[in-house]
This record gives C-alpha cells, structure tokens and sequence, in this order.
C-alpha cells in the first residue's frame, strides 16, 4: 500500500494556507477545518478554512485540464458547476496542476436517505442540455469517462493477473463493443459522476475572503464550526457538482451509467433508481429515451467492468479478499458475460 506523500501533502497544506490568509494575518481556523480531504492517485485535495486546494493528478494533458477549468468557470454552467477560485498564475506543485475551490458540505454517507438523488439527476440533465460554450479560451477535450474503465481494466492486468476474479472481469469487458467510446452524441459530461461529486455550494450567499480581525476570525470560525458538528446547513445553499477532471463532450448516458450499473447489480435500490431516472428524464435529460437501457446497457457495463477491476487491483494491493459489495460486482460481470447486449432489461425501474 502506497504511503502518503508528505512533502506534497505539506506543500499543498502550505498553499491553501497562504491563500486563505493575507500575507502576516495569523490563521484562527479551528483544527477541523484544516486537513487532508483525499490523498489519492488521481489527486490530493486539502482543507483550509472555507476553501480547498488541489493537486491534480500527475501527467495530465495541460491543455485538457486548462480547458476543464475554465469549463467549470464559465457562467453558462454556474448552475451545474462549483467555480474555481480565480489563481493567478496558476498554481502547480512538484509538476502538478493546482487548482483553488470553495469549501462546501458534501453528502453525509451516514444519512443515505438524505442523499440528493433527483437534485443531481435535474444538475446532470441541465448540464446535458447546456450547449459547449463558444470560444478559444475553451478548447473543450472529450470527457473521460470511457478512458478511465479501459484504464483499470489495464490496471487490473498488469496489477492481478492471476487474481481468481480477473478472467471472469475480462470476459465482461469483451462483452463491451469496440466504438463504445465514440458512439452517440457530443454533449457536455462531467465524466466521473456520483453521489461524492456534490456538494453544497454555500459560496452563493457568503463568499470567501480573508479573515481581517480577531473579532470576525472568532464569528468565521463559530459559523464553520457549527457546520463541521453537524449543523444545518442553509436551505438556500444549492447542490452543485465538482471535480471536472473528466468532464467534456461525449455521450451523456455514461453520466447515468454508474447509478444504472449500480441498480443493476442489486447494490441500489430500485426506489431510489426510478426516482433518480425519473427526476432526470423530468428536467428534459437528452441520455436517455423512451427505453432508458438502449442508451445504458453499454455503459453501465463498462462501469461494472472498471468499479469491479480496480477492486481486484486494489484488494490486491492491500493483501485482503474481496468484500461484500466487491464481490457483487464480480457477480455482476459473471453475468454479463454470460449476455448479450440485445438481454438488457427494457423497464426504467
């Protein structure tokens, strides 16, 4: 298991703190808002107050993530997206991009029937239906969606190729047709949704500035408090989403397609798959038509195929078997194997 990289850890913790902070203004953050967010492949993400900083993931394409950026800025997604905070110049740490956010309050996991279901259903559909913006300042790539399941099924060979799951994984991944990454439409995607890619973006009532005095860094820090105990949090603060790394043009249905894997498998609820499938095709939602599965049987299989391999390749890694929810995925991909495309089922619910 890899160890965390503390000099990129410290460097960035360094940032957001600079960033928060005027130059000589002592920080009265309280401990809770200041702290590591995620520290994983594909980006490490810090707290510092009311904002966050990111270091993204090594070795992307500079330009793709520039264009993502100023995506997620621009105002004809404000509604969609959490914006990035205005860095100039860009910030970037030992070779990785580094962006500035907001803070806001995700989805508690420990209230999963609190979980905004149709409220991310009718973001995607808006965002679906949003044309790209015009413009050379956004050169918009294709999302990465389809990318990132051929990735971890790479991973996966090269990681656990004699894993017990890994042949009944590659045979669900031969029942994926070639093409599927080009076929459909070119409207905008995030690229890599789920529940953890929303949060509240409380920024719309109360922006983000600077404590000045011990007097307002006292009341800041209460109010923030308040919200790390689990305080309410203000109904007018709206769900938004985040992390564009993935986002672009490319077929919508693969937005829908881990929730429609999910559902598939058993793992999430058939209620909570009409209401989310409901809510979306509601807001005018493009993905899908009268039958939902002739646009989601294919990438929900590849969902199933990525979610089920980096569970070989992590588990693998960390010296453990597989747990429950893993083994269902396995389950699922023995299943698709054993179908055709043309057997999927033909019923929103």
């Amino acid at each position: 298991m890899d160890l965390p990289d503390r000099p990129l850890l410290d460097a960035l913790a360094a940032y957001a703190h600079a960033a928060a902070h005027r130059p000589g203004t002592p920080c009265r953050c309280a401990g809770g808002l200041v702290g590591v967010l995620a520290d994983r492949d594909d980006g490490t993400v810090v707290r510092h107050g009311r904002l966050v900083a990111k270091a993204h993931a090594p070795g992307i394409d500079p330009e793709a993530h520039r264009a993502r950026i100023a995506l997620a800025a621009h105002p004809d997604v404000r509604e969609v997206f959490l914006p990035p905070l205005t860095v100039s110049p860009p910030g970037e740490l030992d070779g990785r991009p580094v962006s500035l956010w907001p803070y806001g309050s995700p989805v508690d996991p420990a209230d999963p029937d609190a979980a905004p279901w149709e409220e991310a259903a009718r973001l995607l559909a808006r965002l679906h239906r949003t044309p790209p913006p015009d413009g050379a300042a956004i050169r918009i790539p294709g999302m990465r969606a389809p990318a990132k399941a051929a990735l971890a099924v790479d991973r996966m060979r090269r990681t656990a190729p004699d894993h017990p799951a890994a042949a009944t994984v590659l045979a669900a991944w031969r029942s994926v047709p070639d093409g599927a990454a080009t076929d459909g439409p070119r409207l905008l995607c995030h690229g890599d949704f789920h529940l953890g890619q929303l949060v509240r973006d409380e920024e719309t009532a109360e922006p983000v500035e600077p404590v000045e005095s011990a007097e307002s860094a006292e009341s800041a820090e209460s109010a923030e408090s308040a919200k790390s105990e689990g305080g309410p949090t203000p109904p007018s603060a709206p769900w938004r989403l985040i992390d564009p790394d993935d986002a672009g043009l490319g077929d919508p249905a693969w937005d829908l397609a881990r929730p429609a894997a999910w559902f598939a498998a058993g793992i999430l609820p058939p209620e909570i798959w009409s209401r989310f499938l409901g809510a979306y095709q509601e807001a005018g939602g493009p993905a899908v038509g009268a039958d939902p599965w002739a646009q989601l049987d294919v990438p929900a299989r590849a969902l199933t195929v990525q979610t089920a391999a980096l569970a070989v390749a992590k588990s693998t890694a960390e010296g453990r078997p597989l747990d429950e929810v893993e083994d269902v995925m396995i389950d699922t991909c023995a299943r698709i194997a054993g179908h055709r495309t043309d057997s999927a089922p033909t019923a929103s619910t």
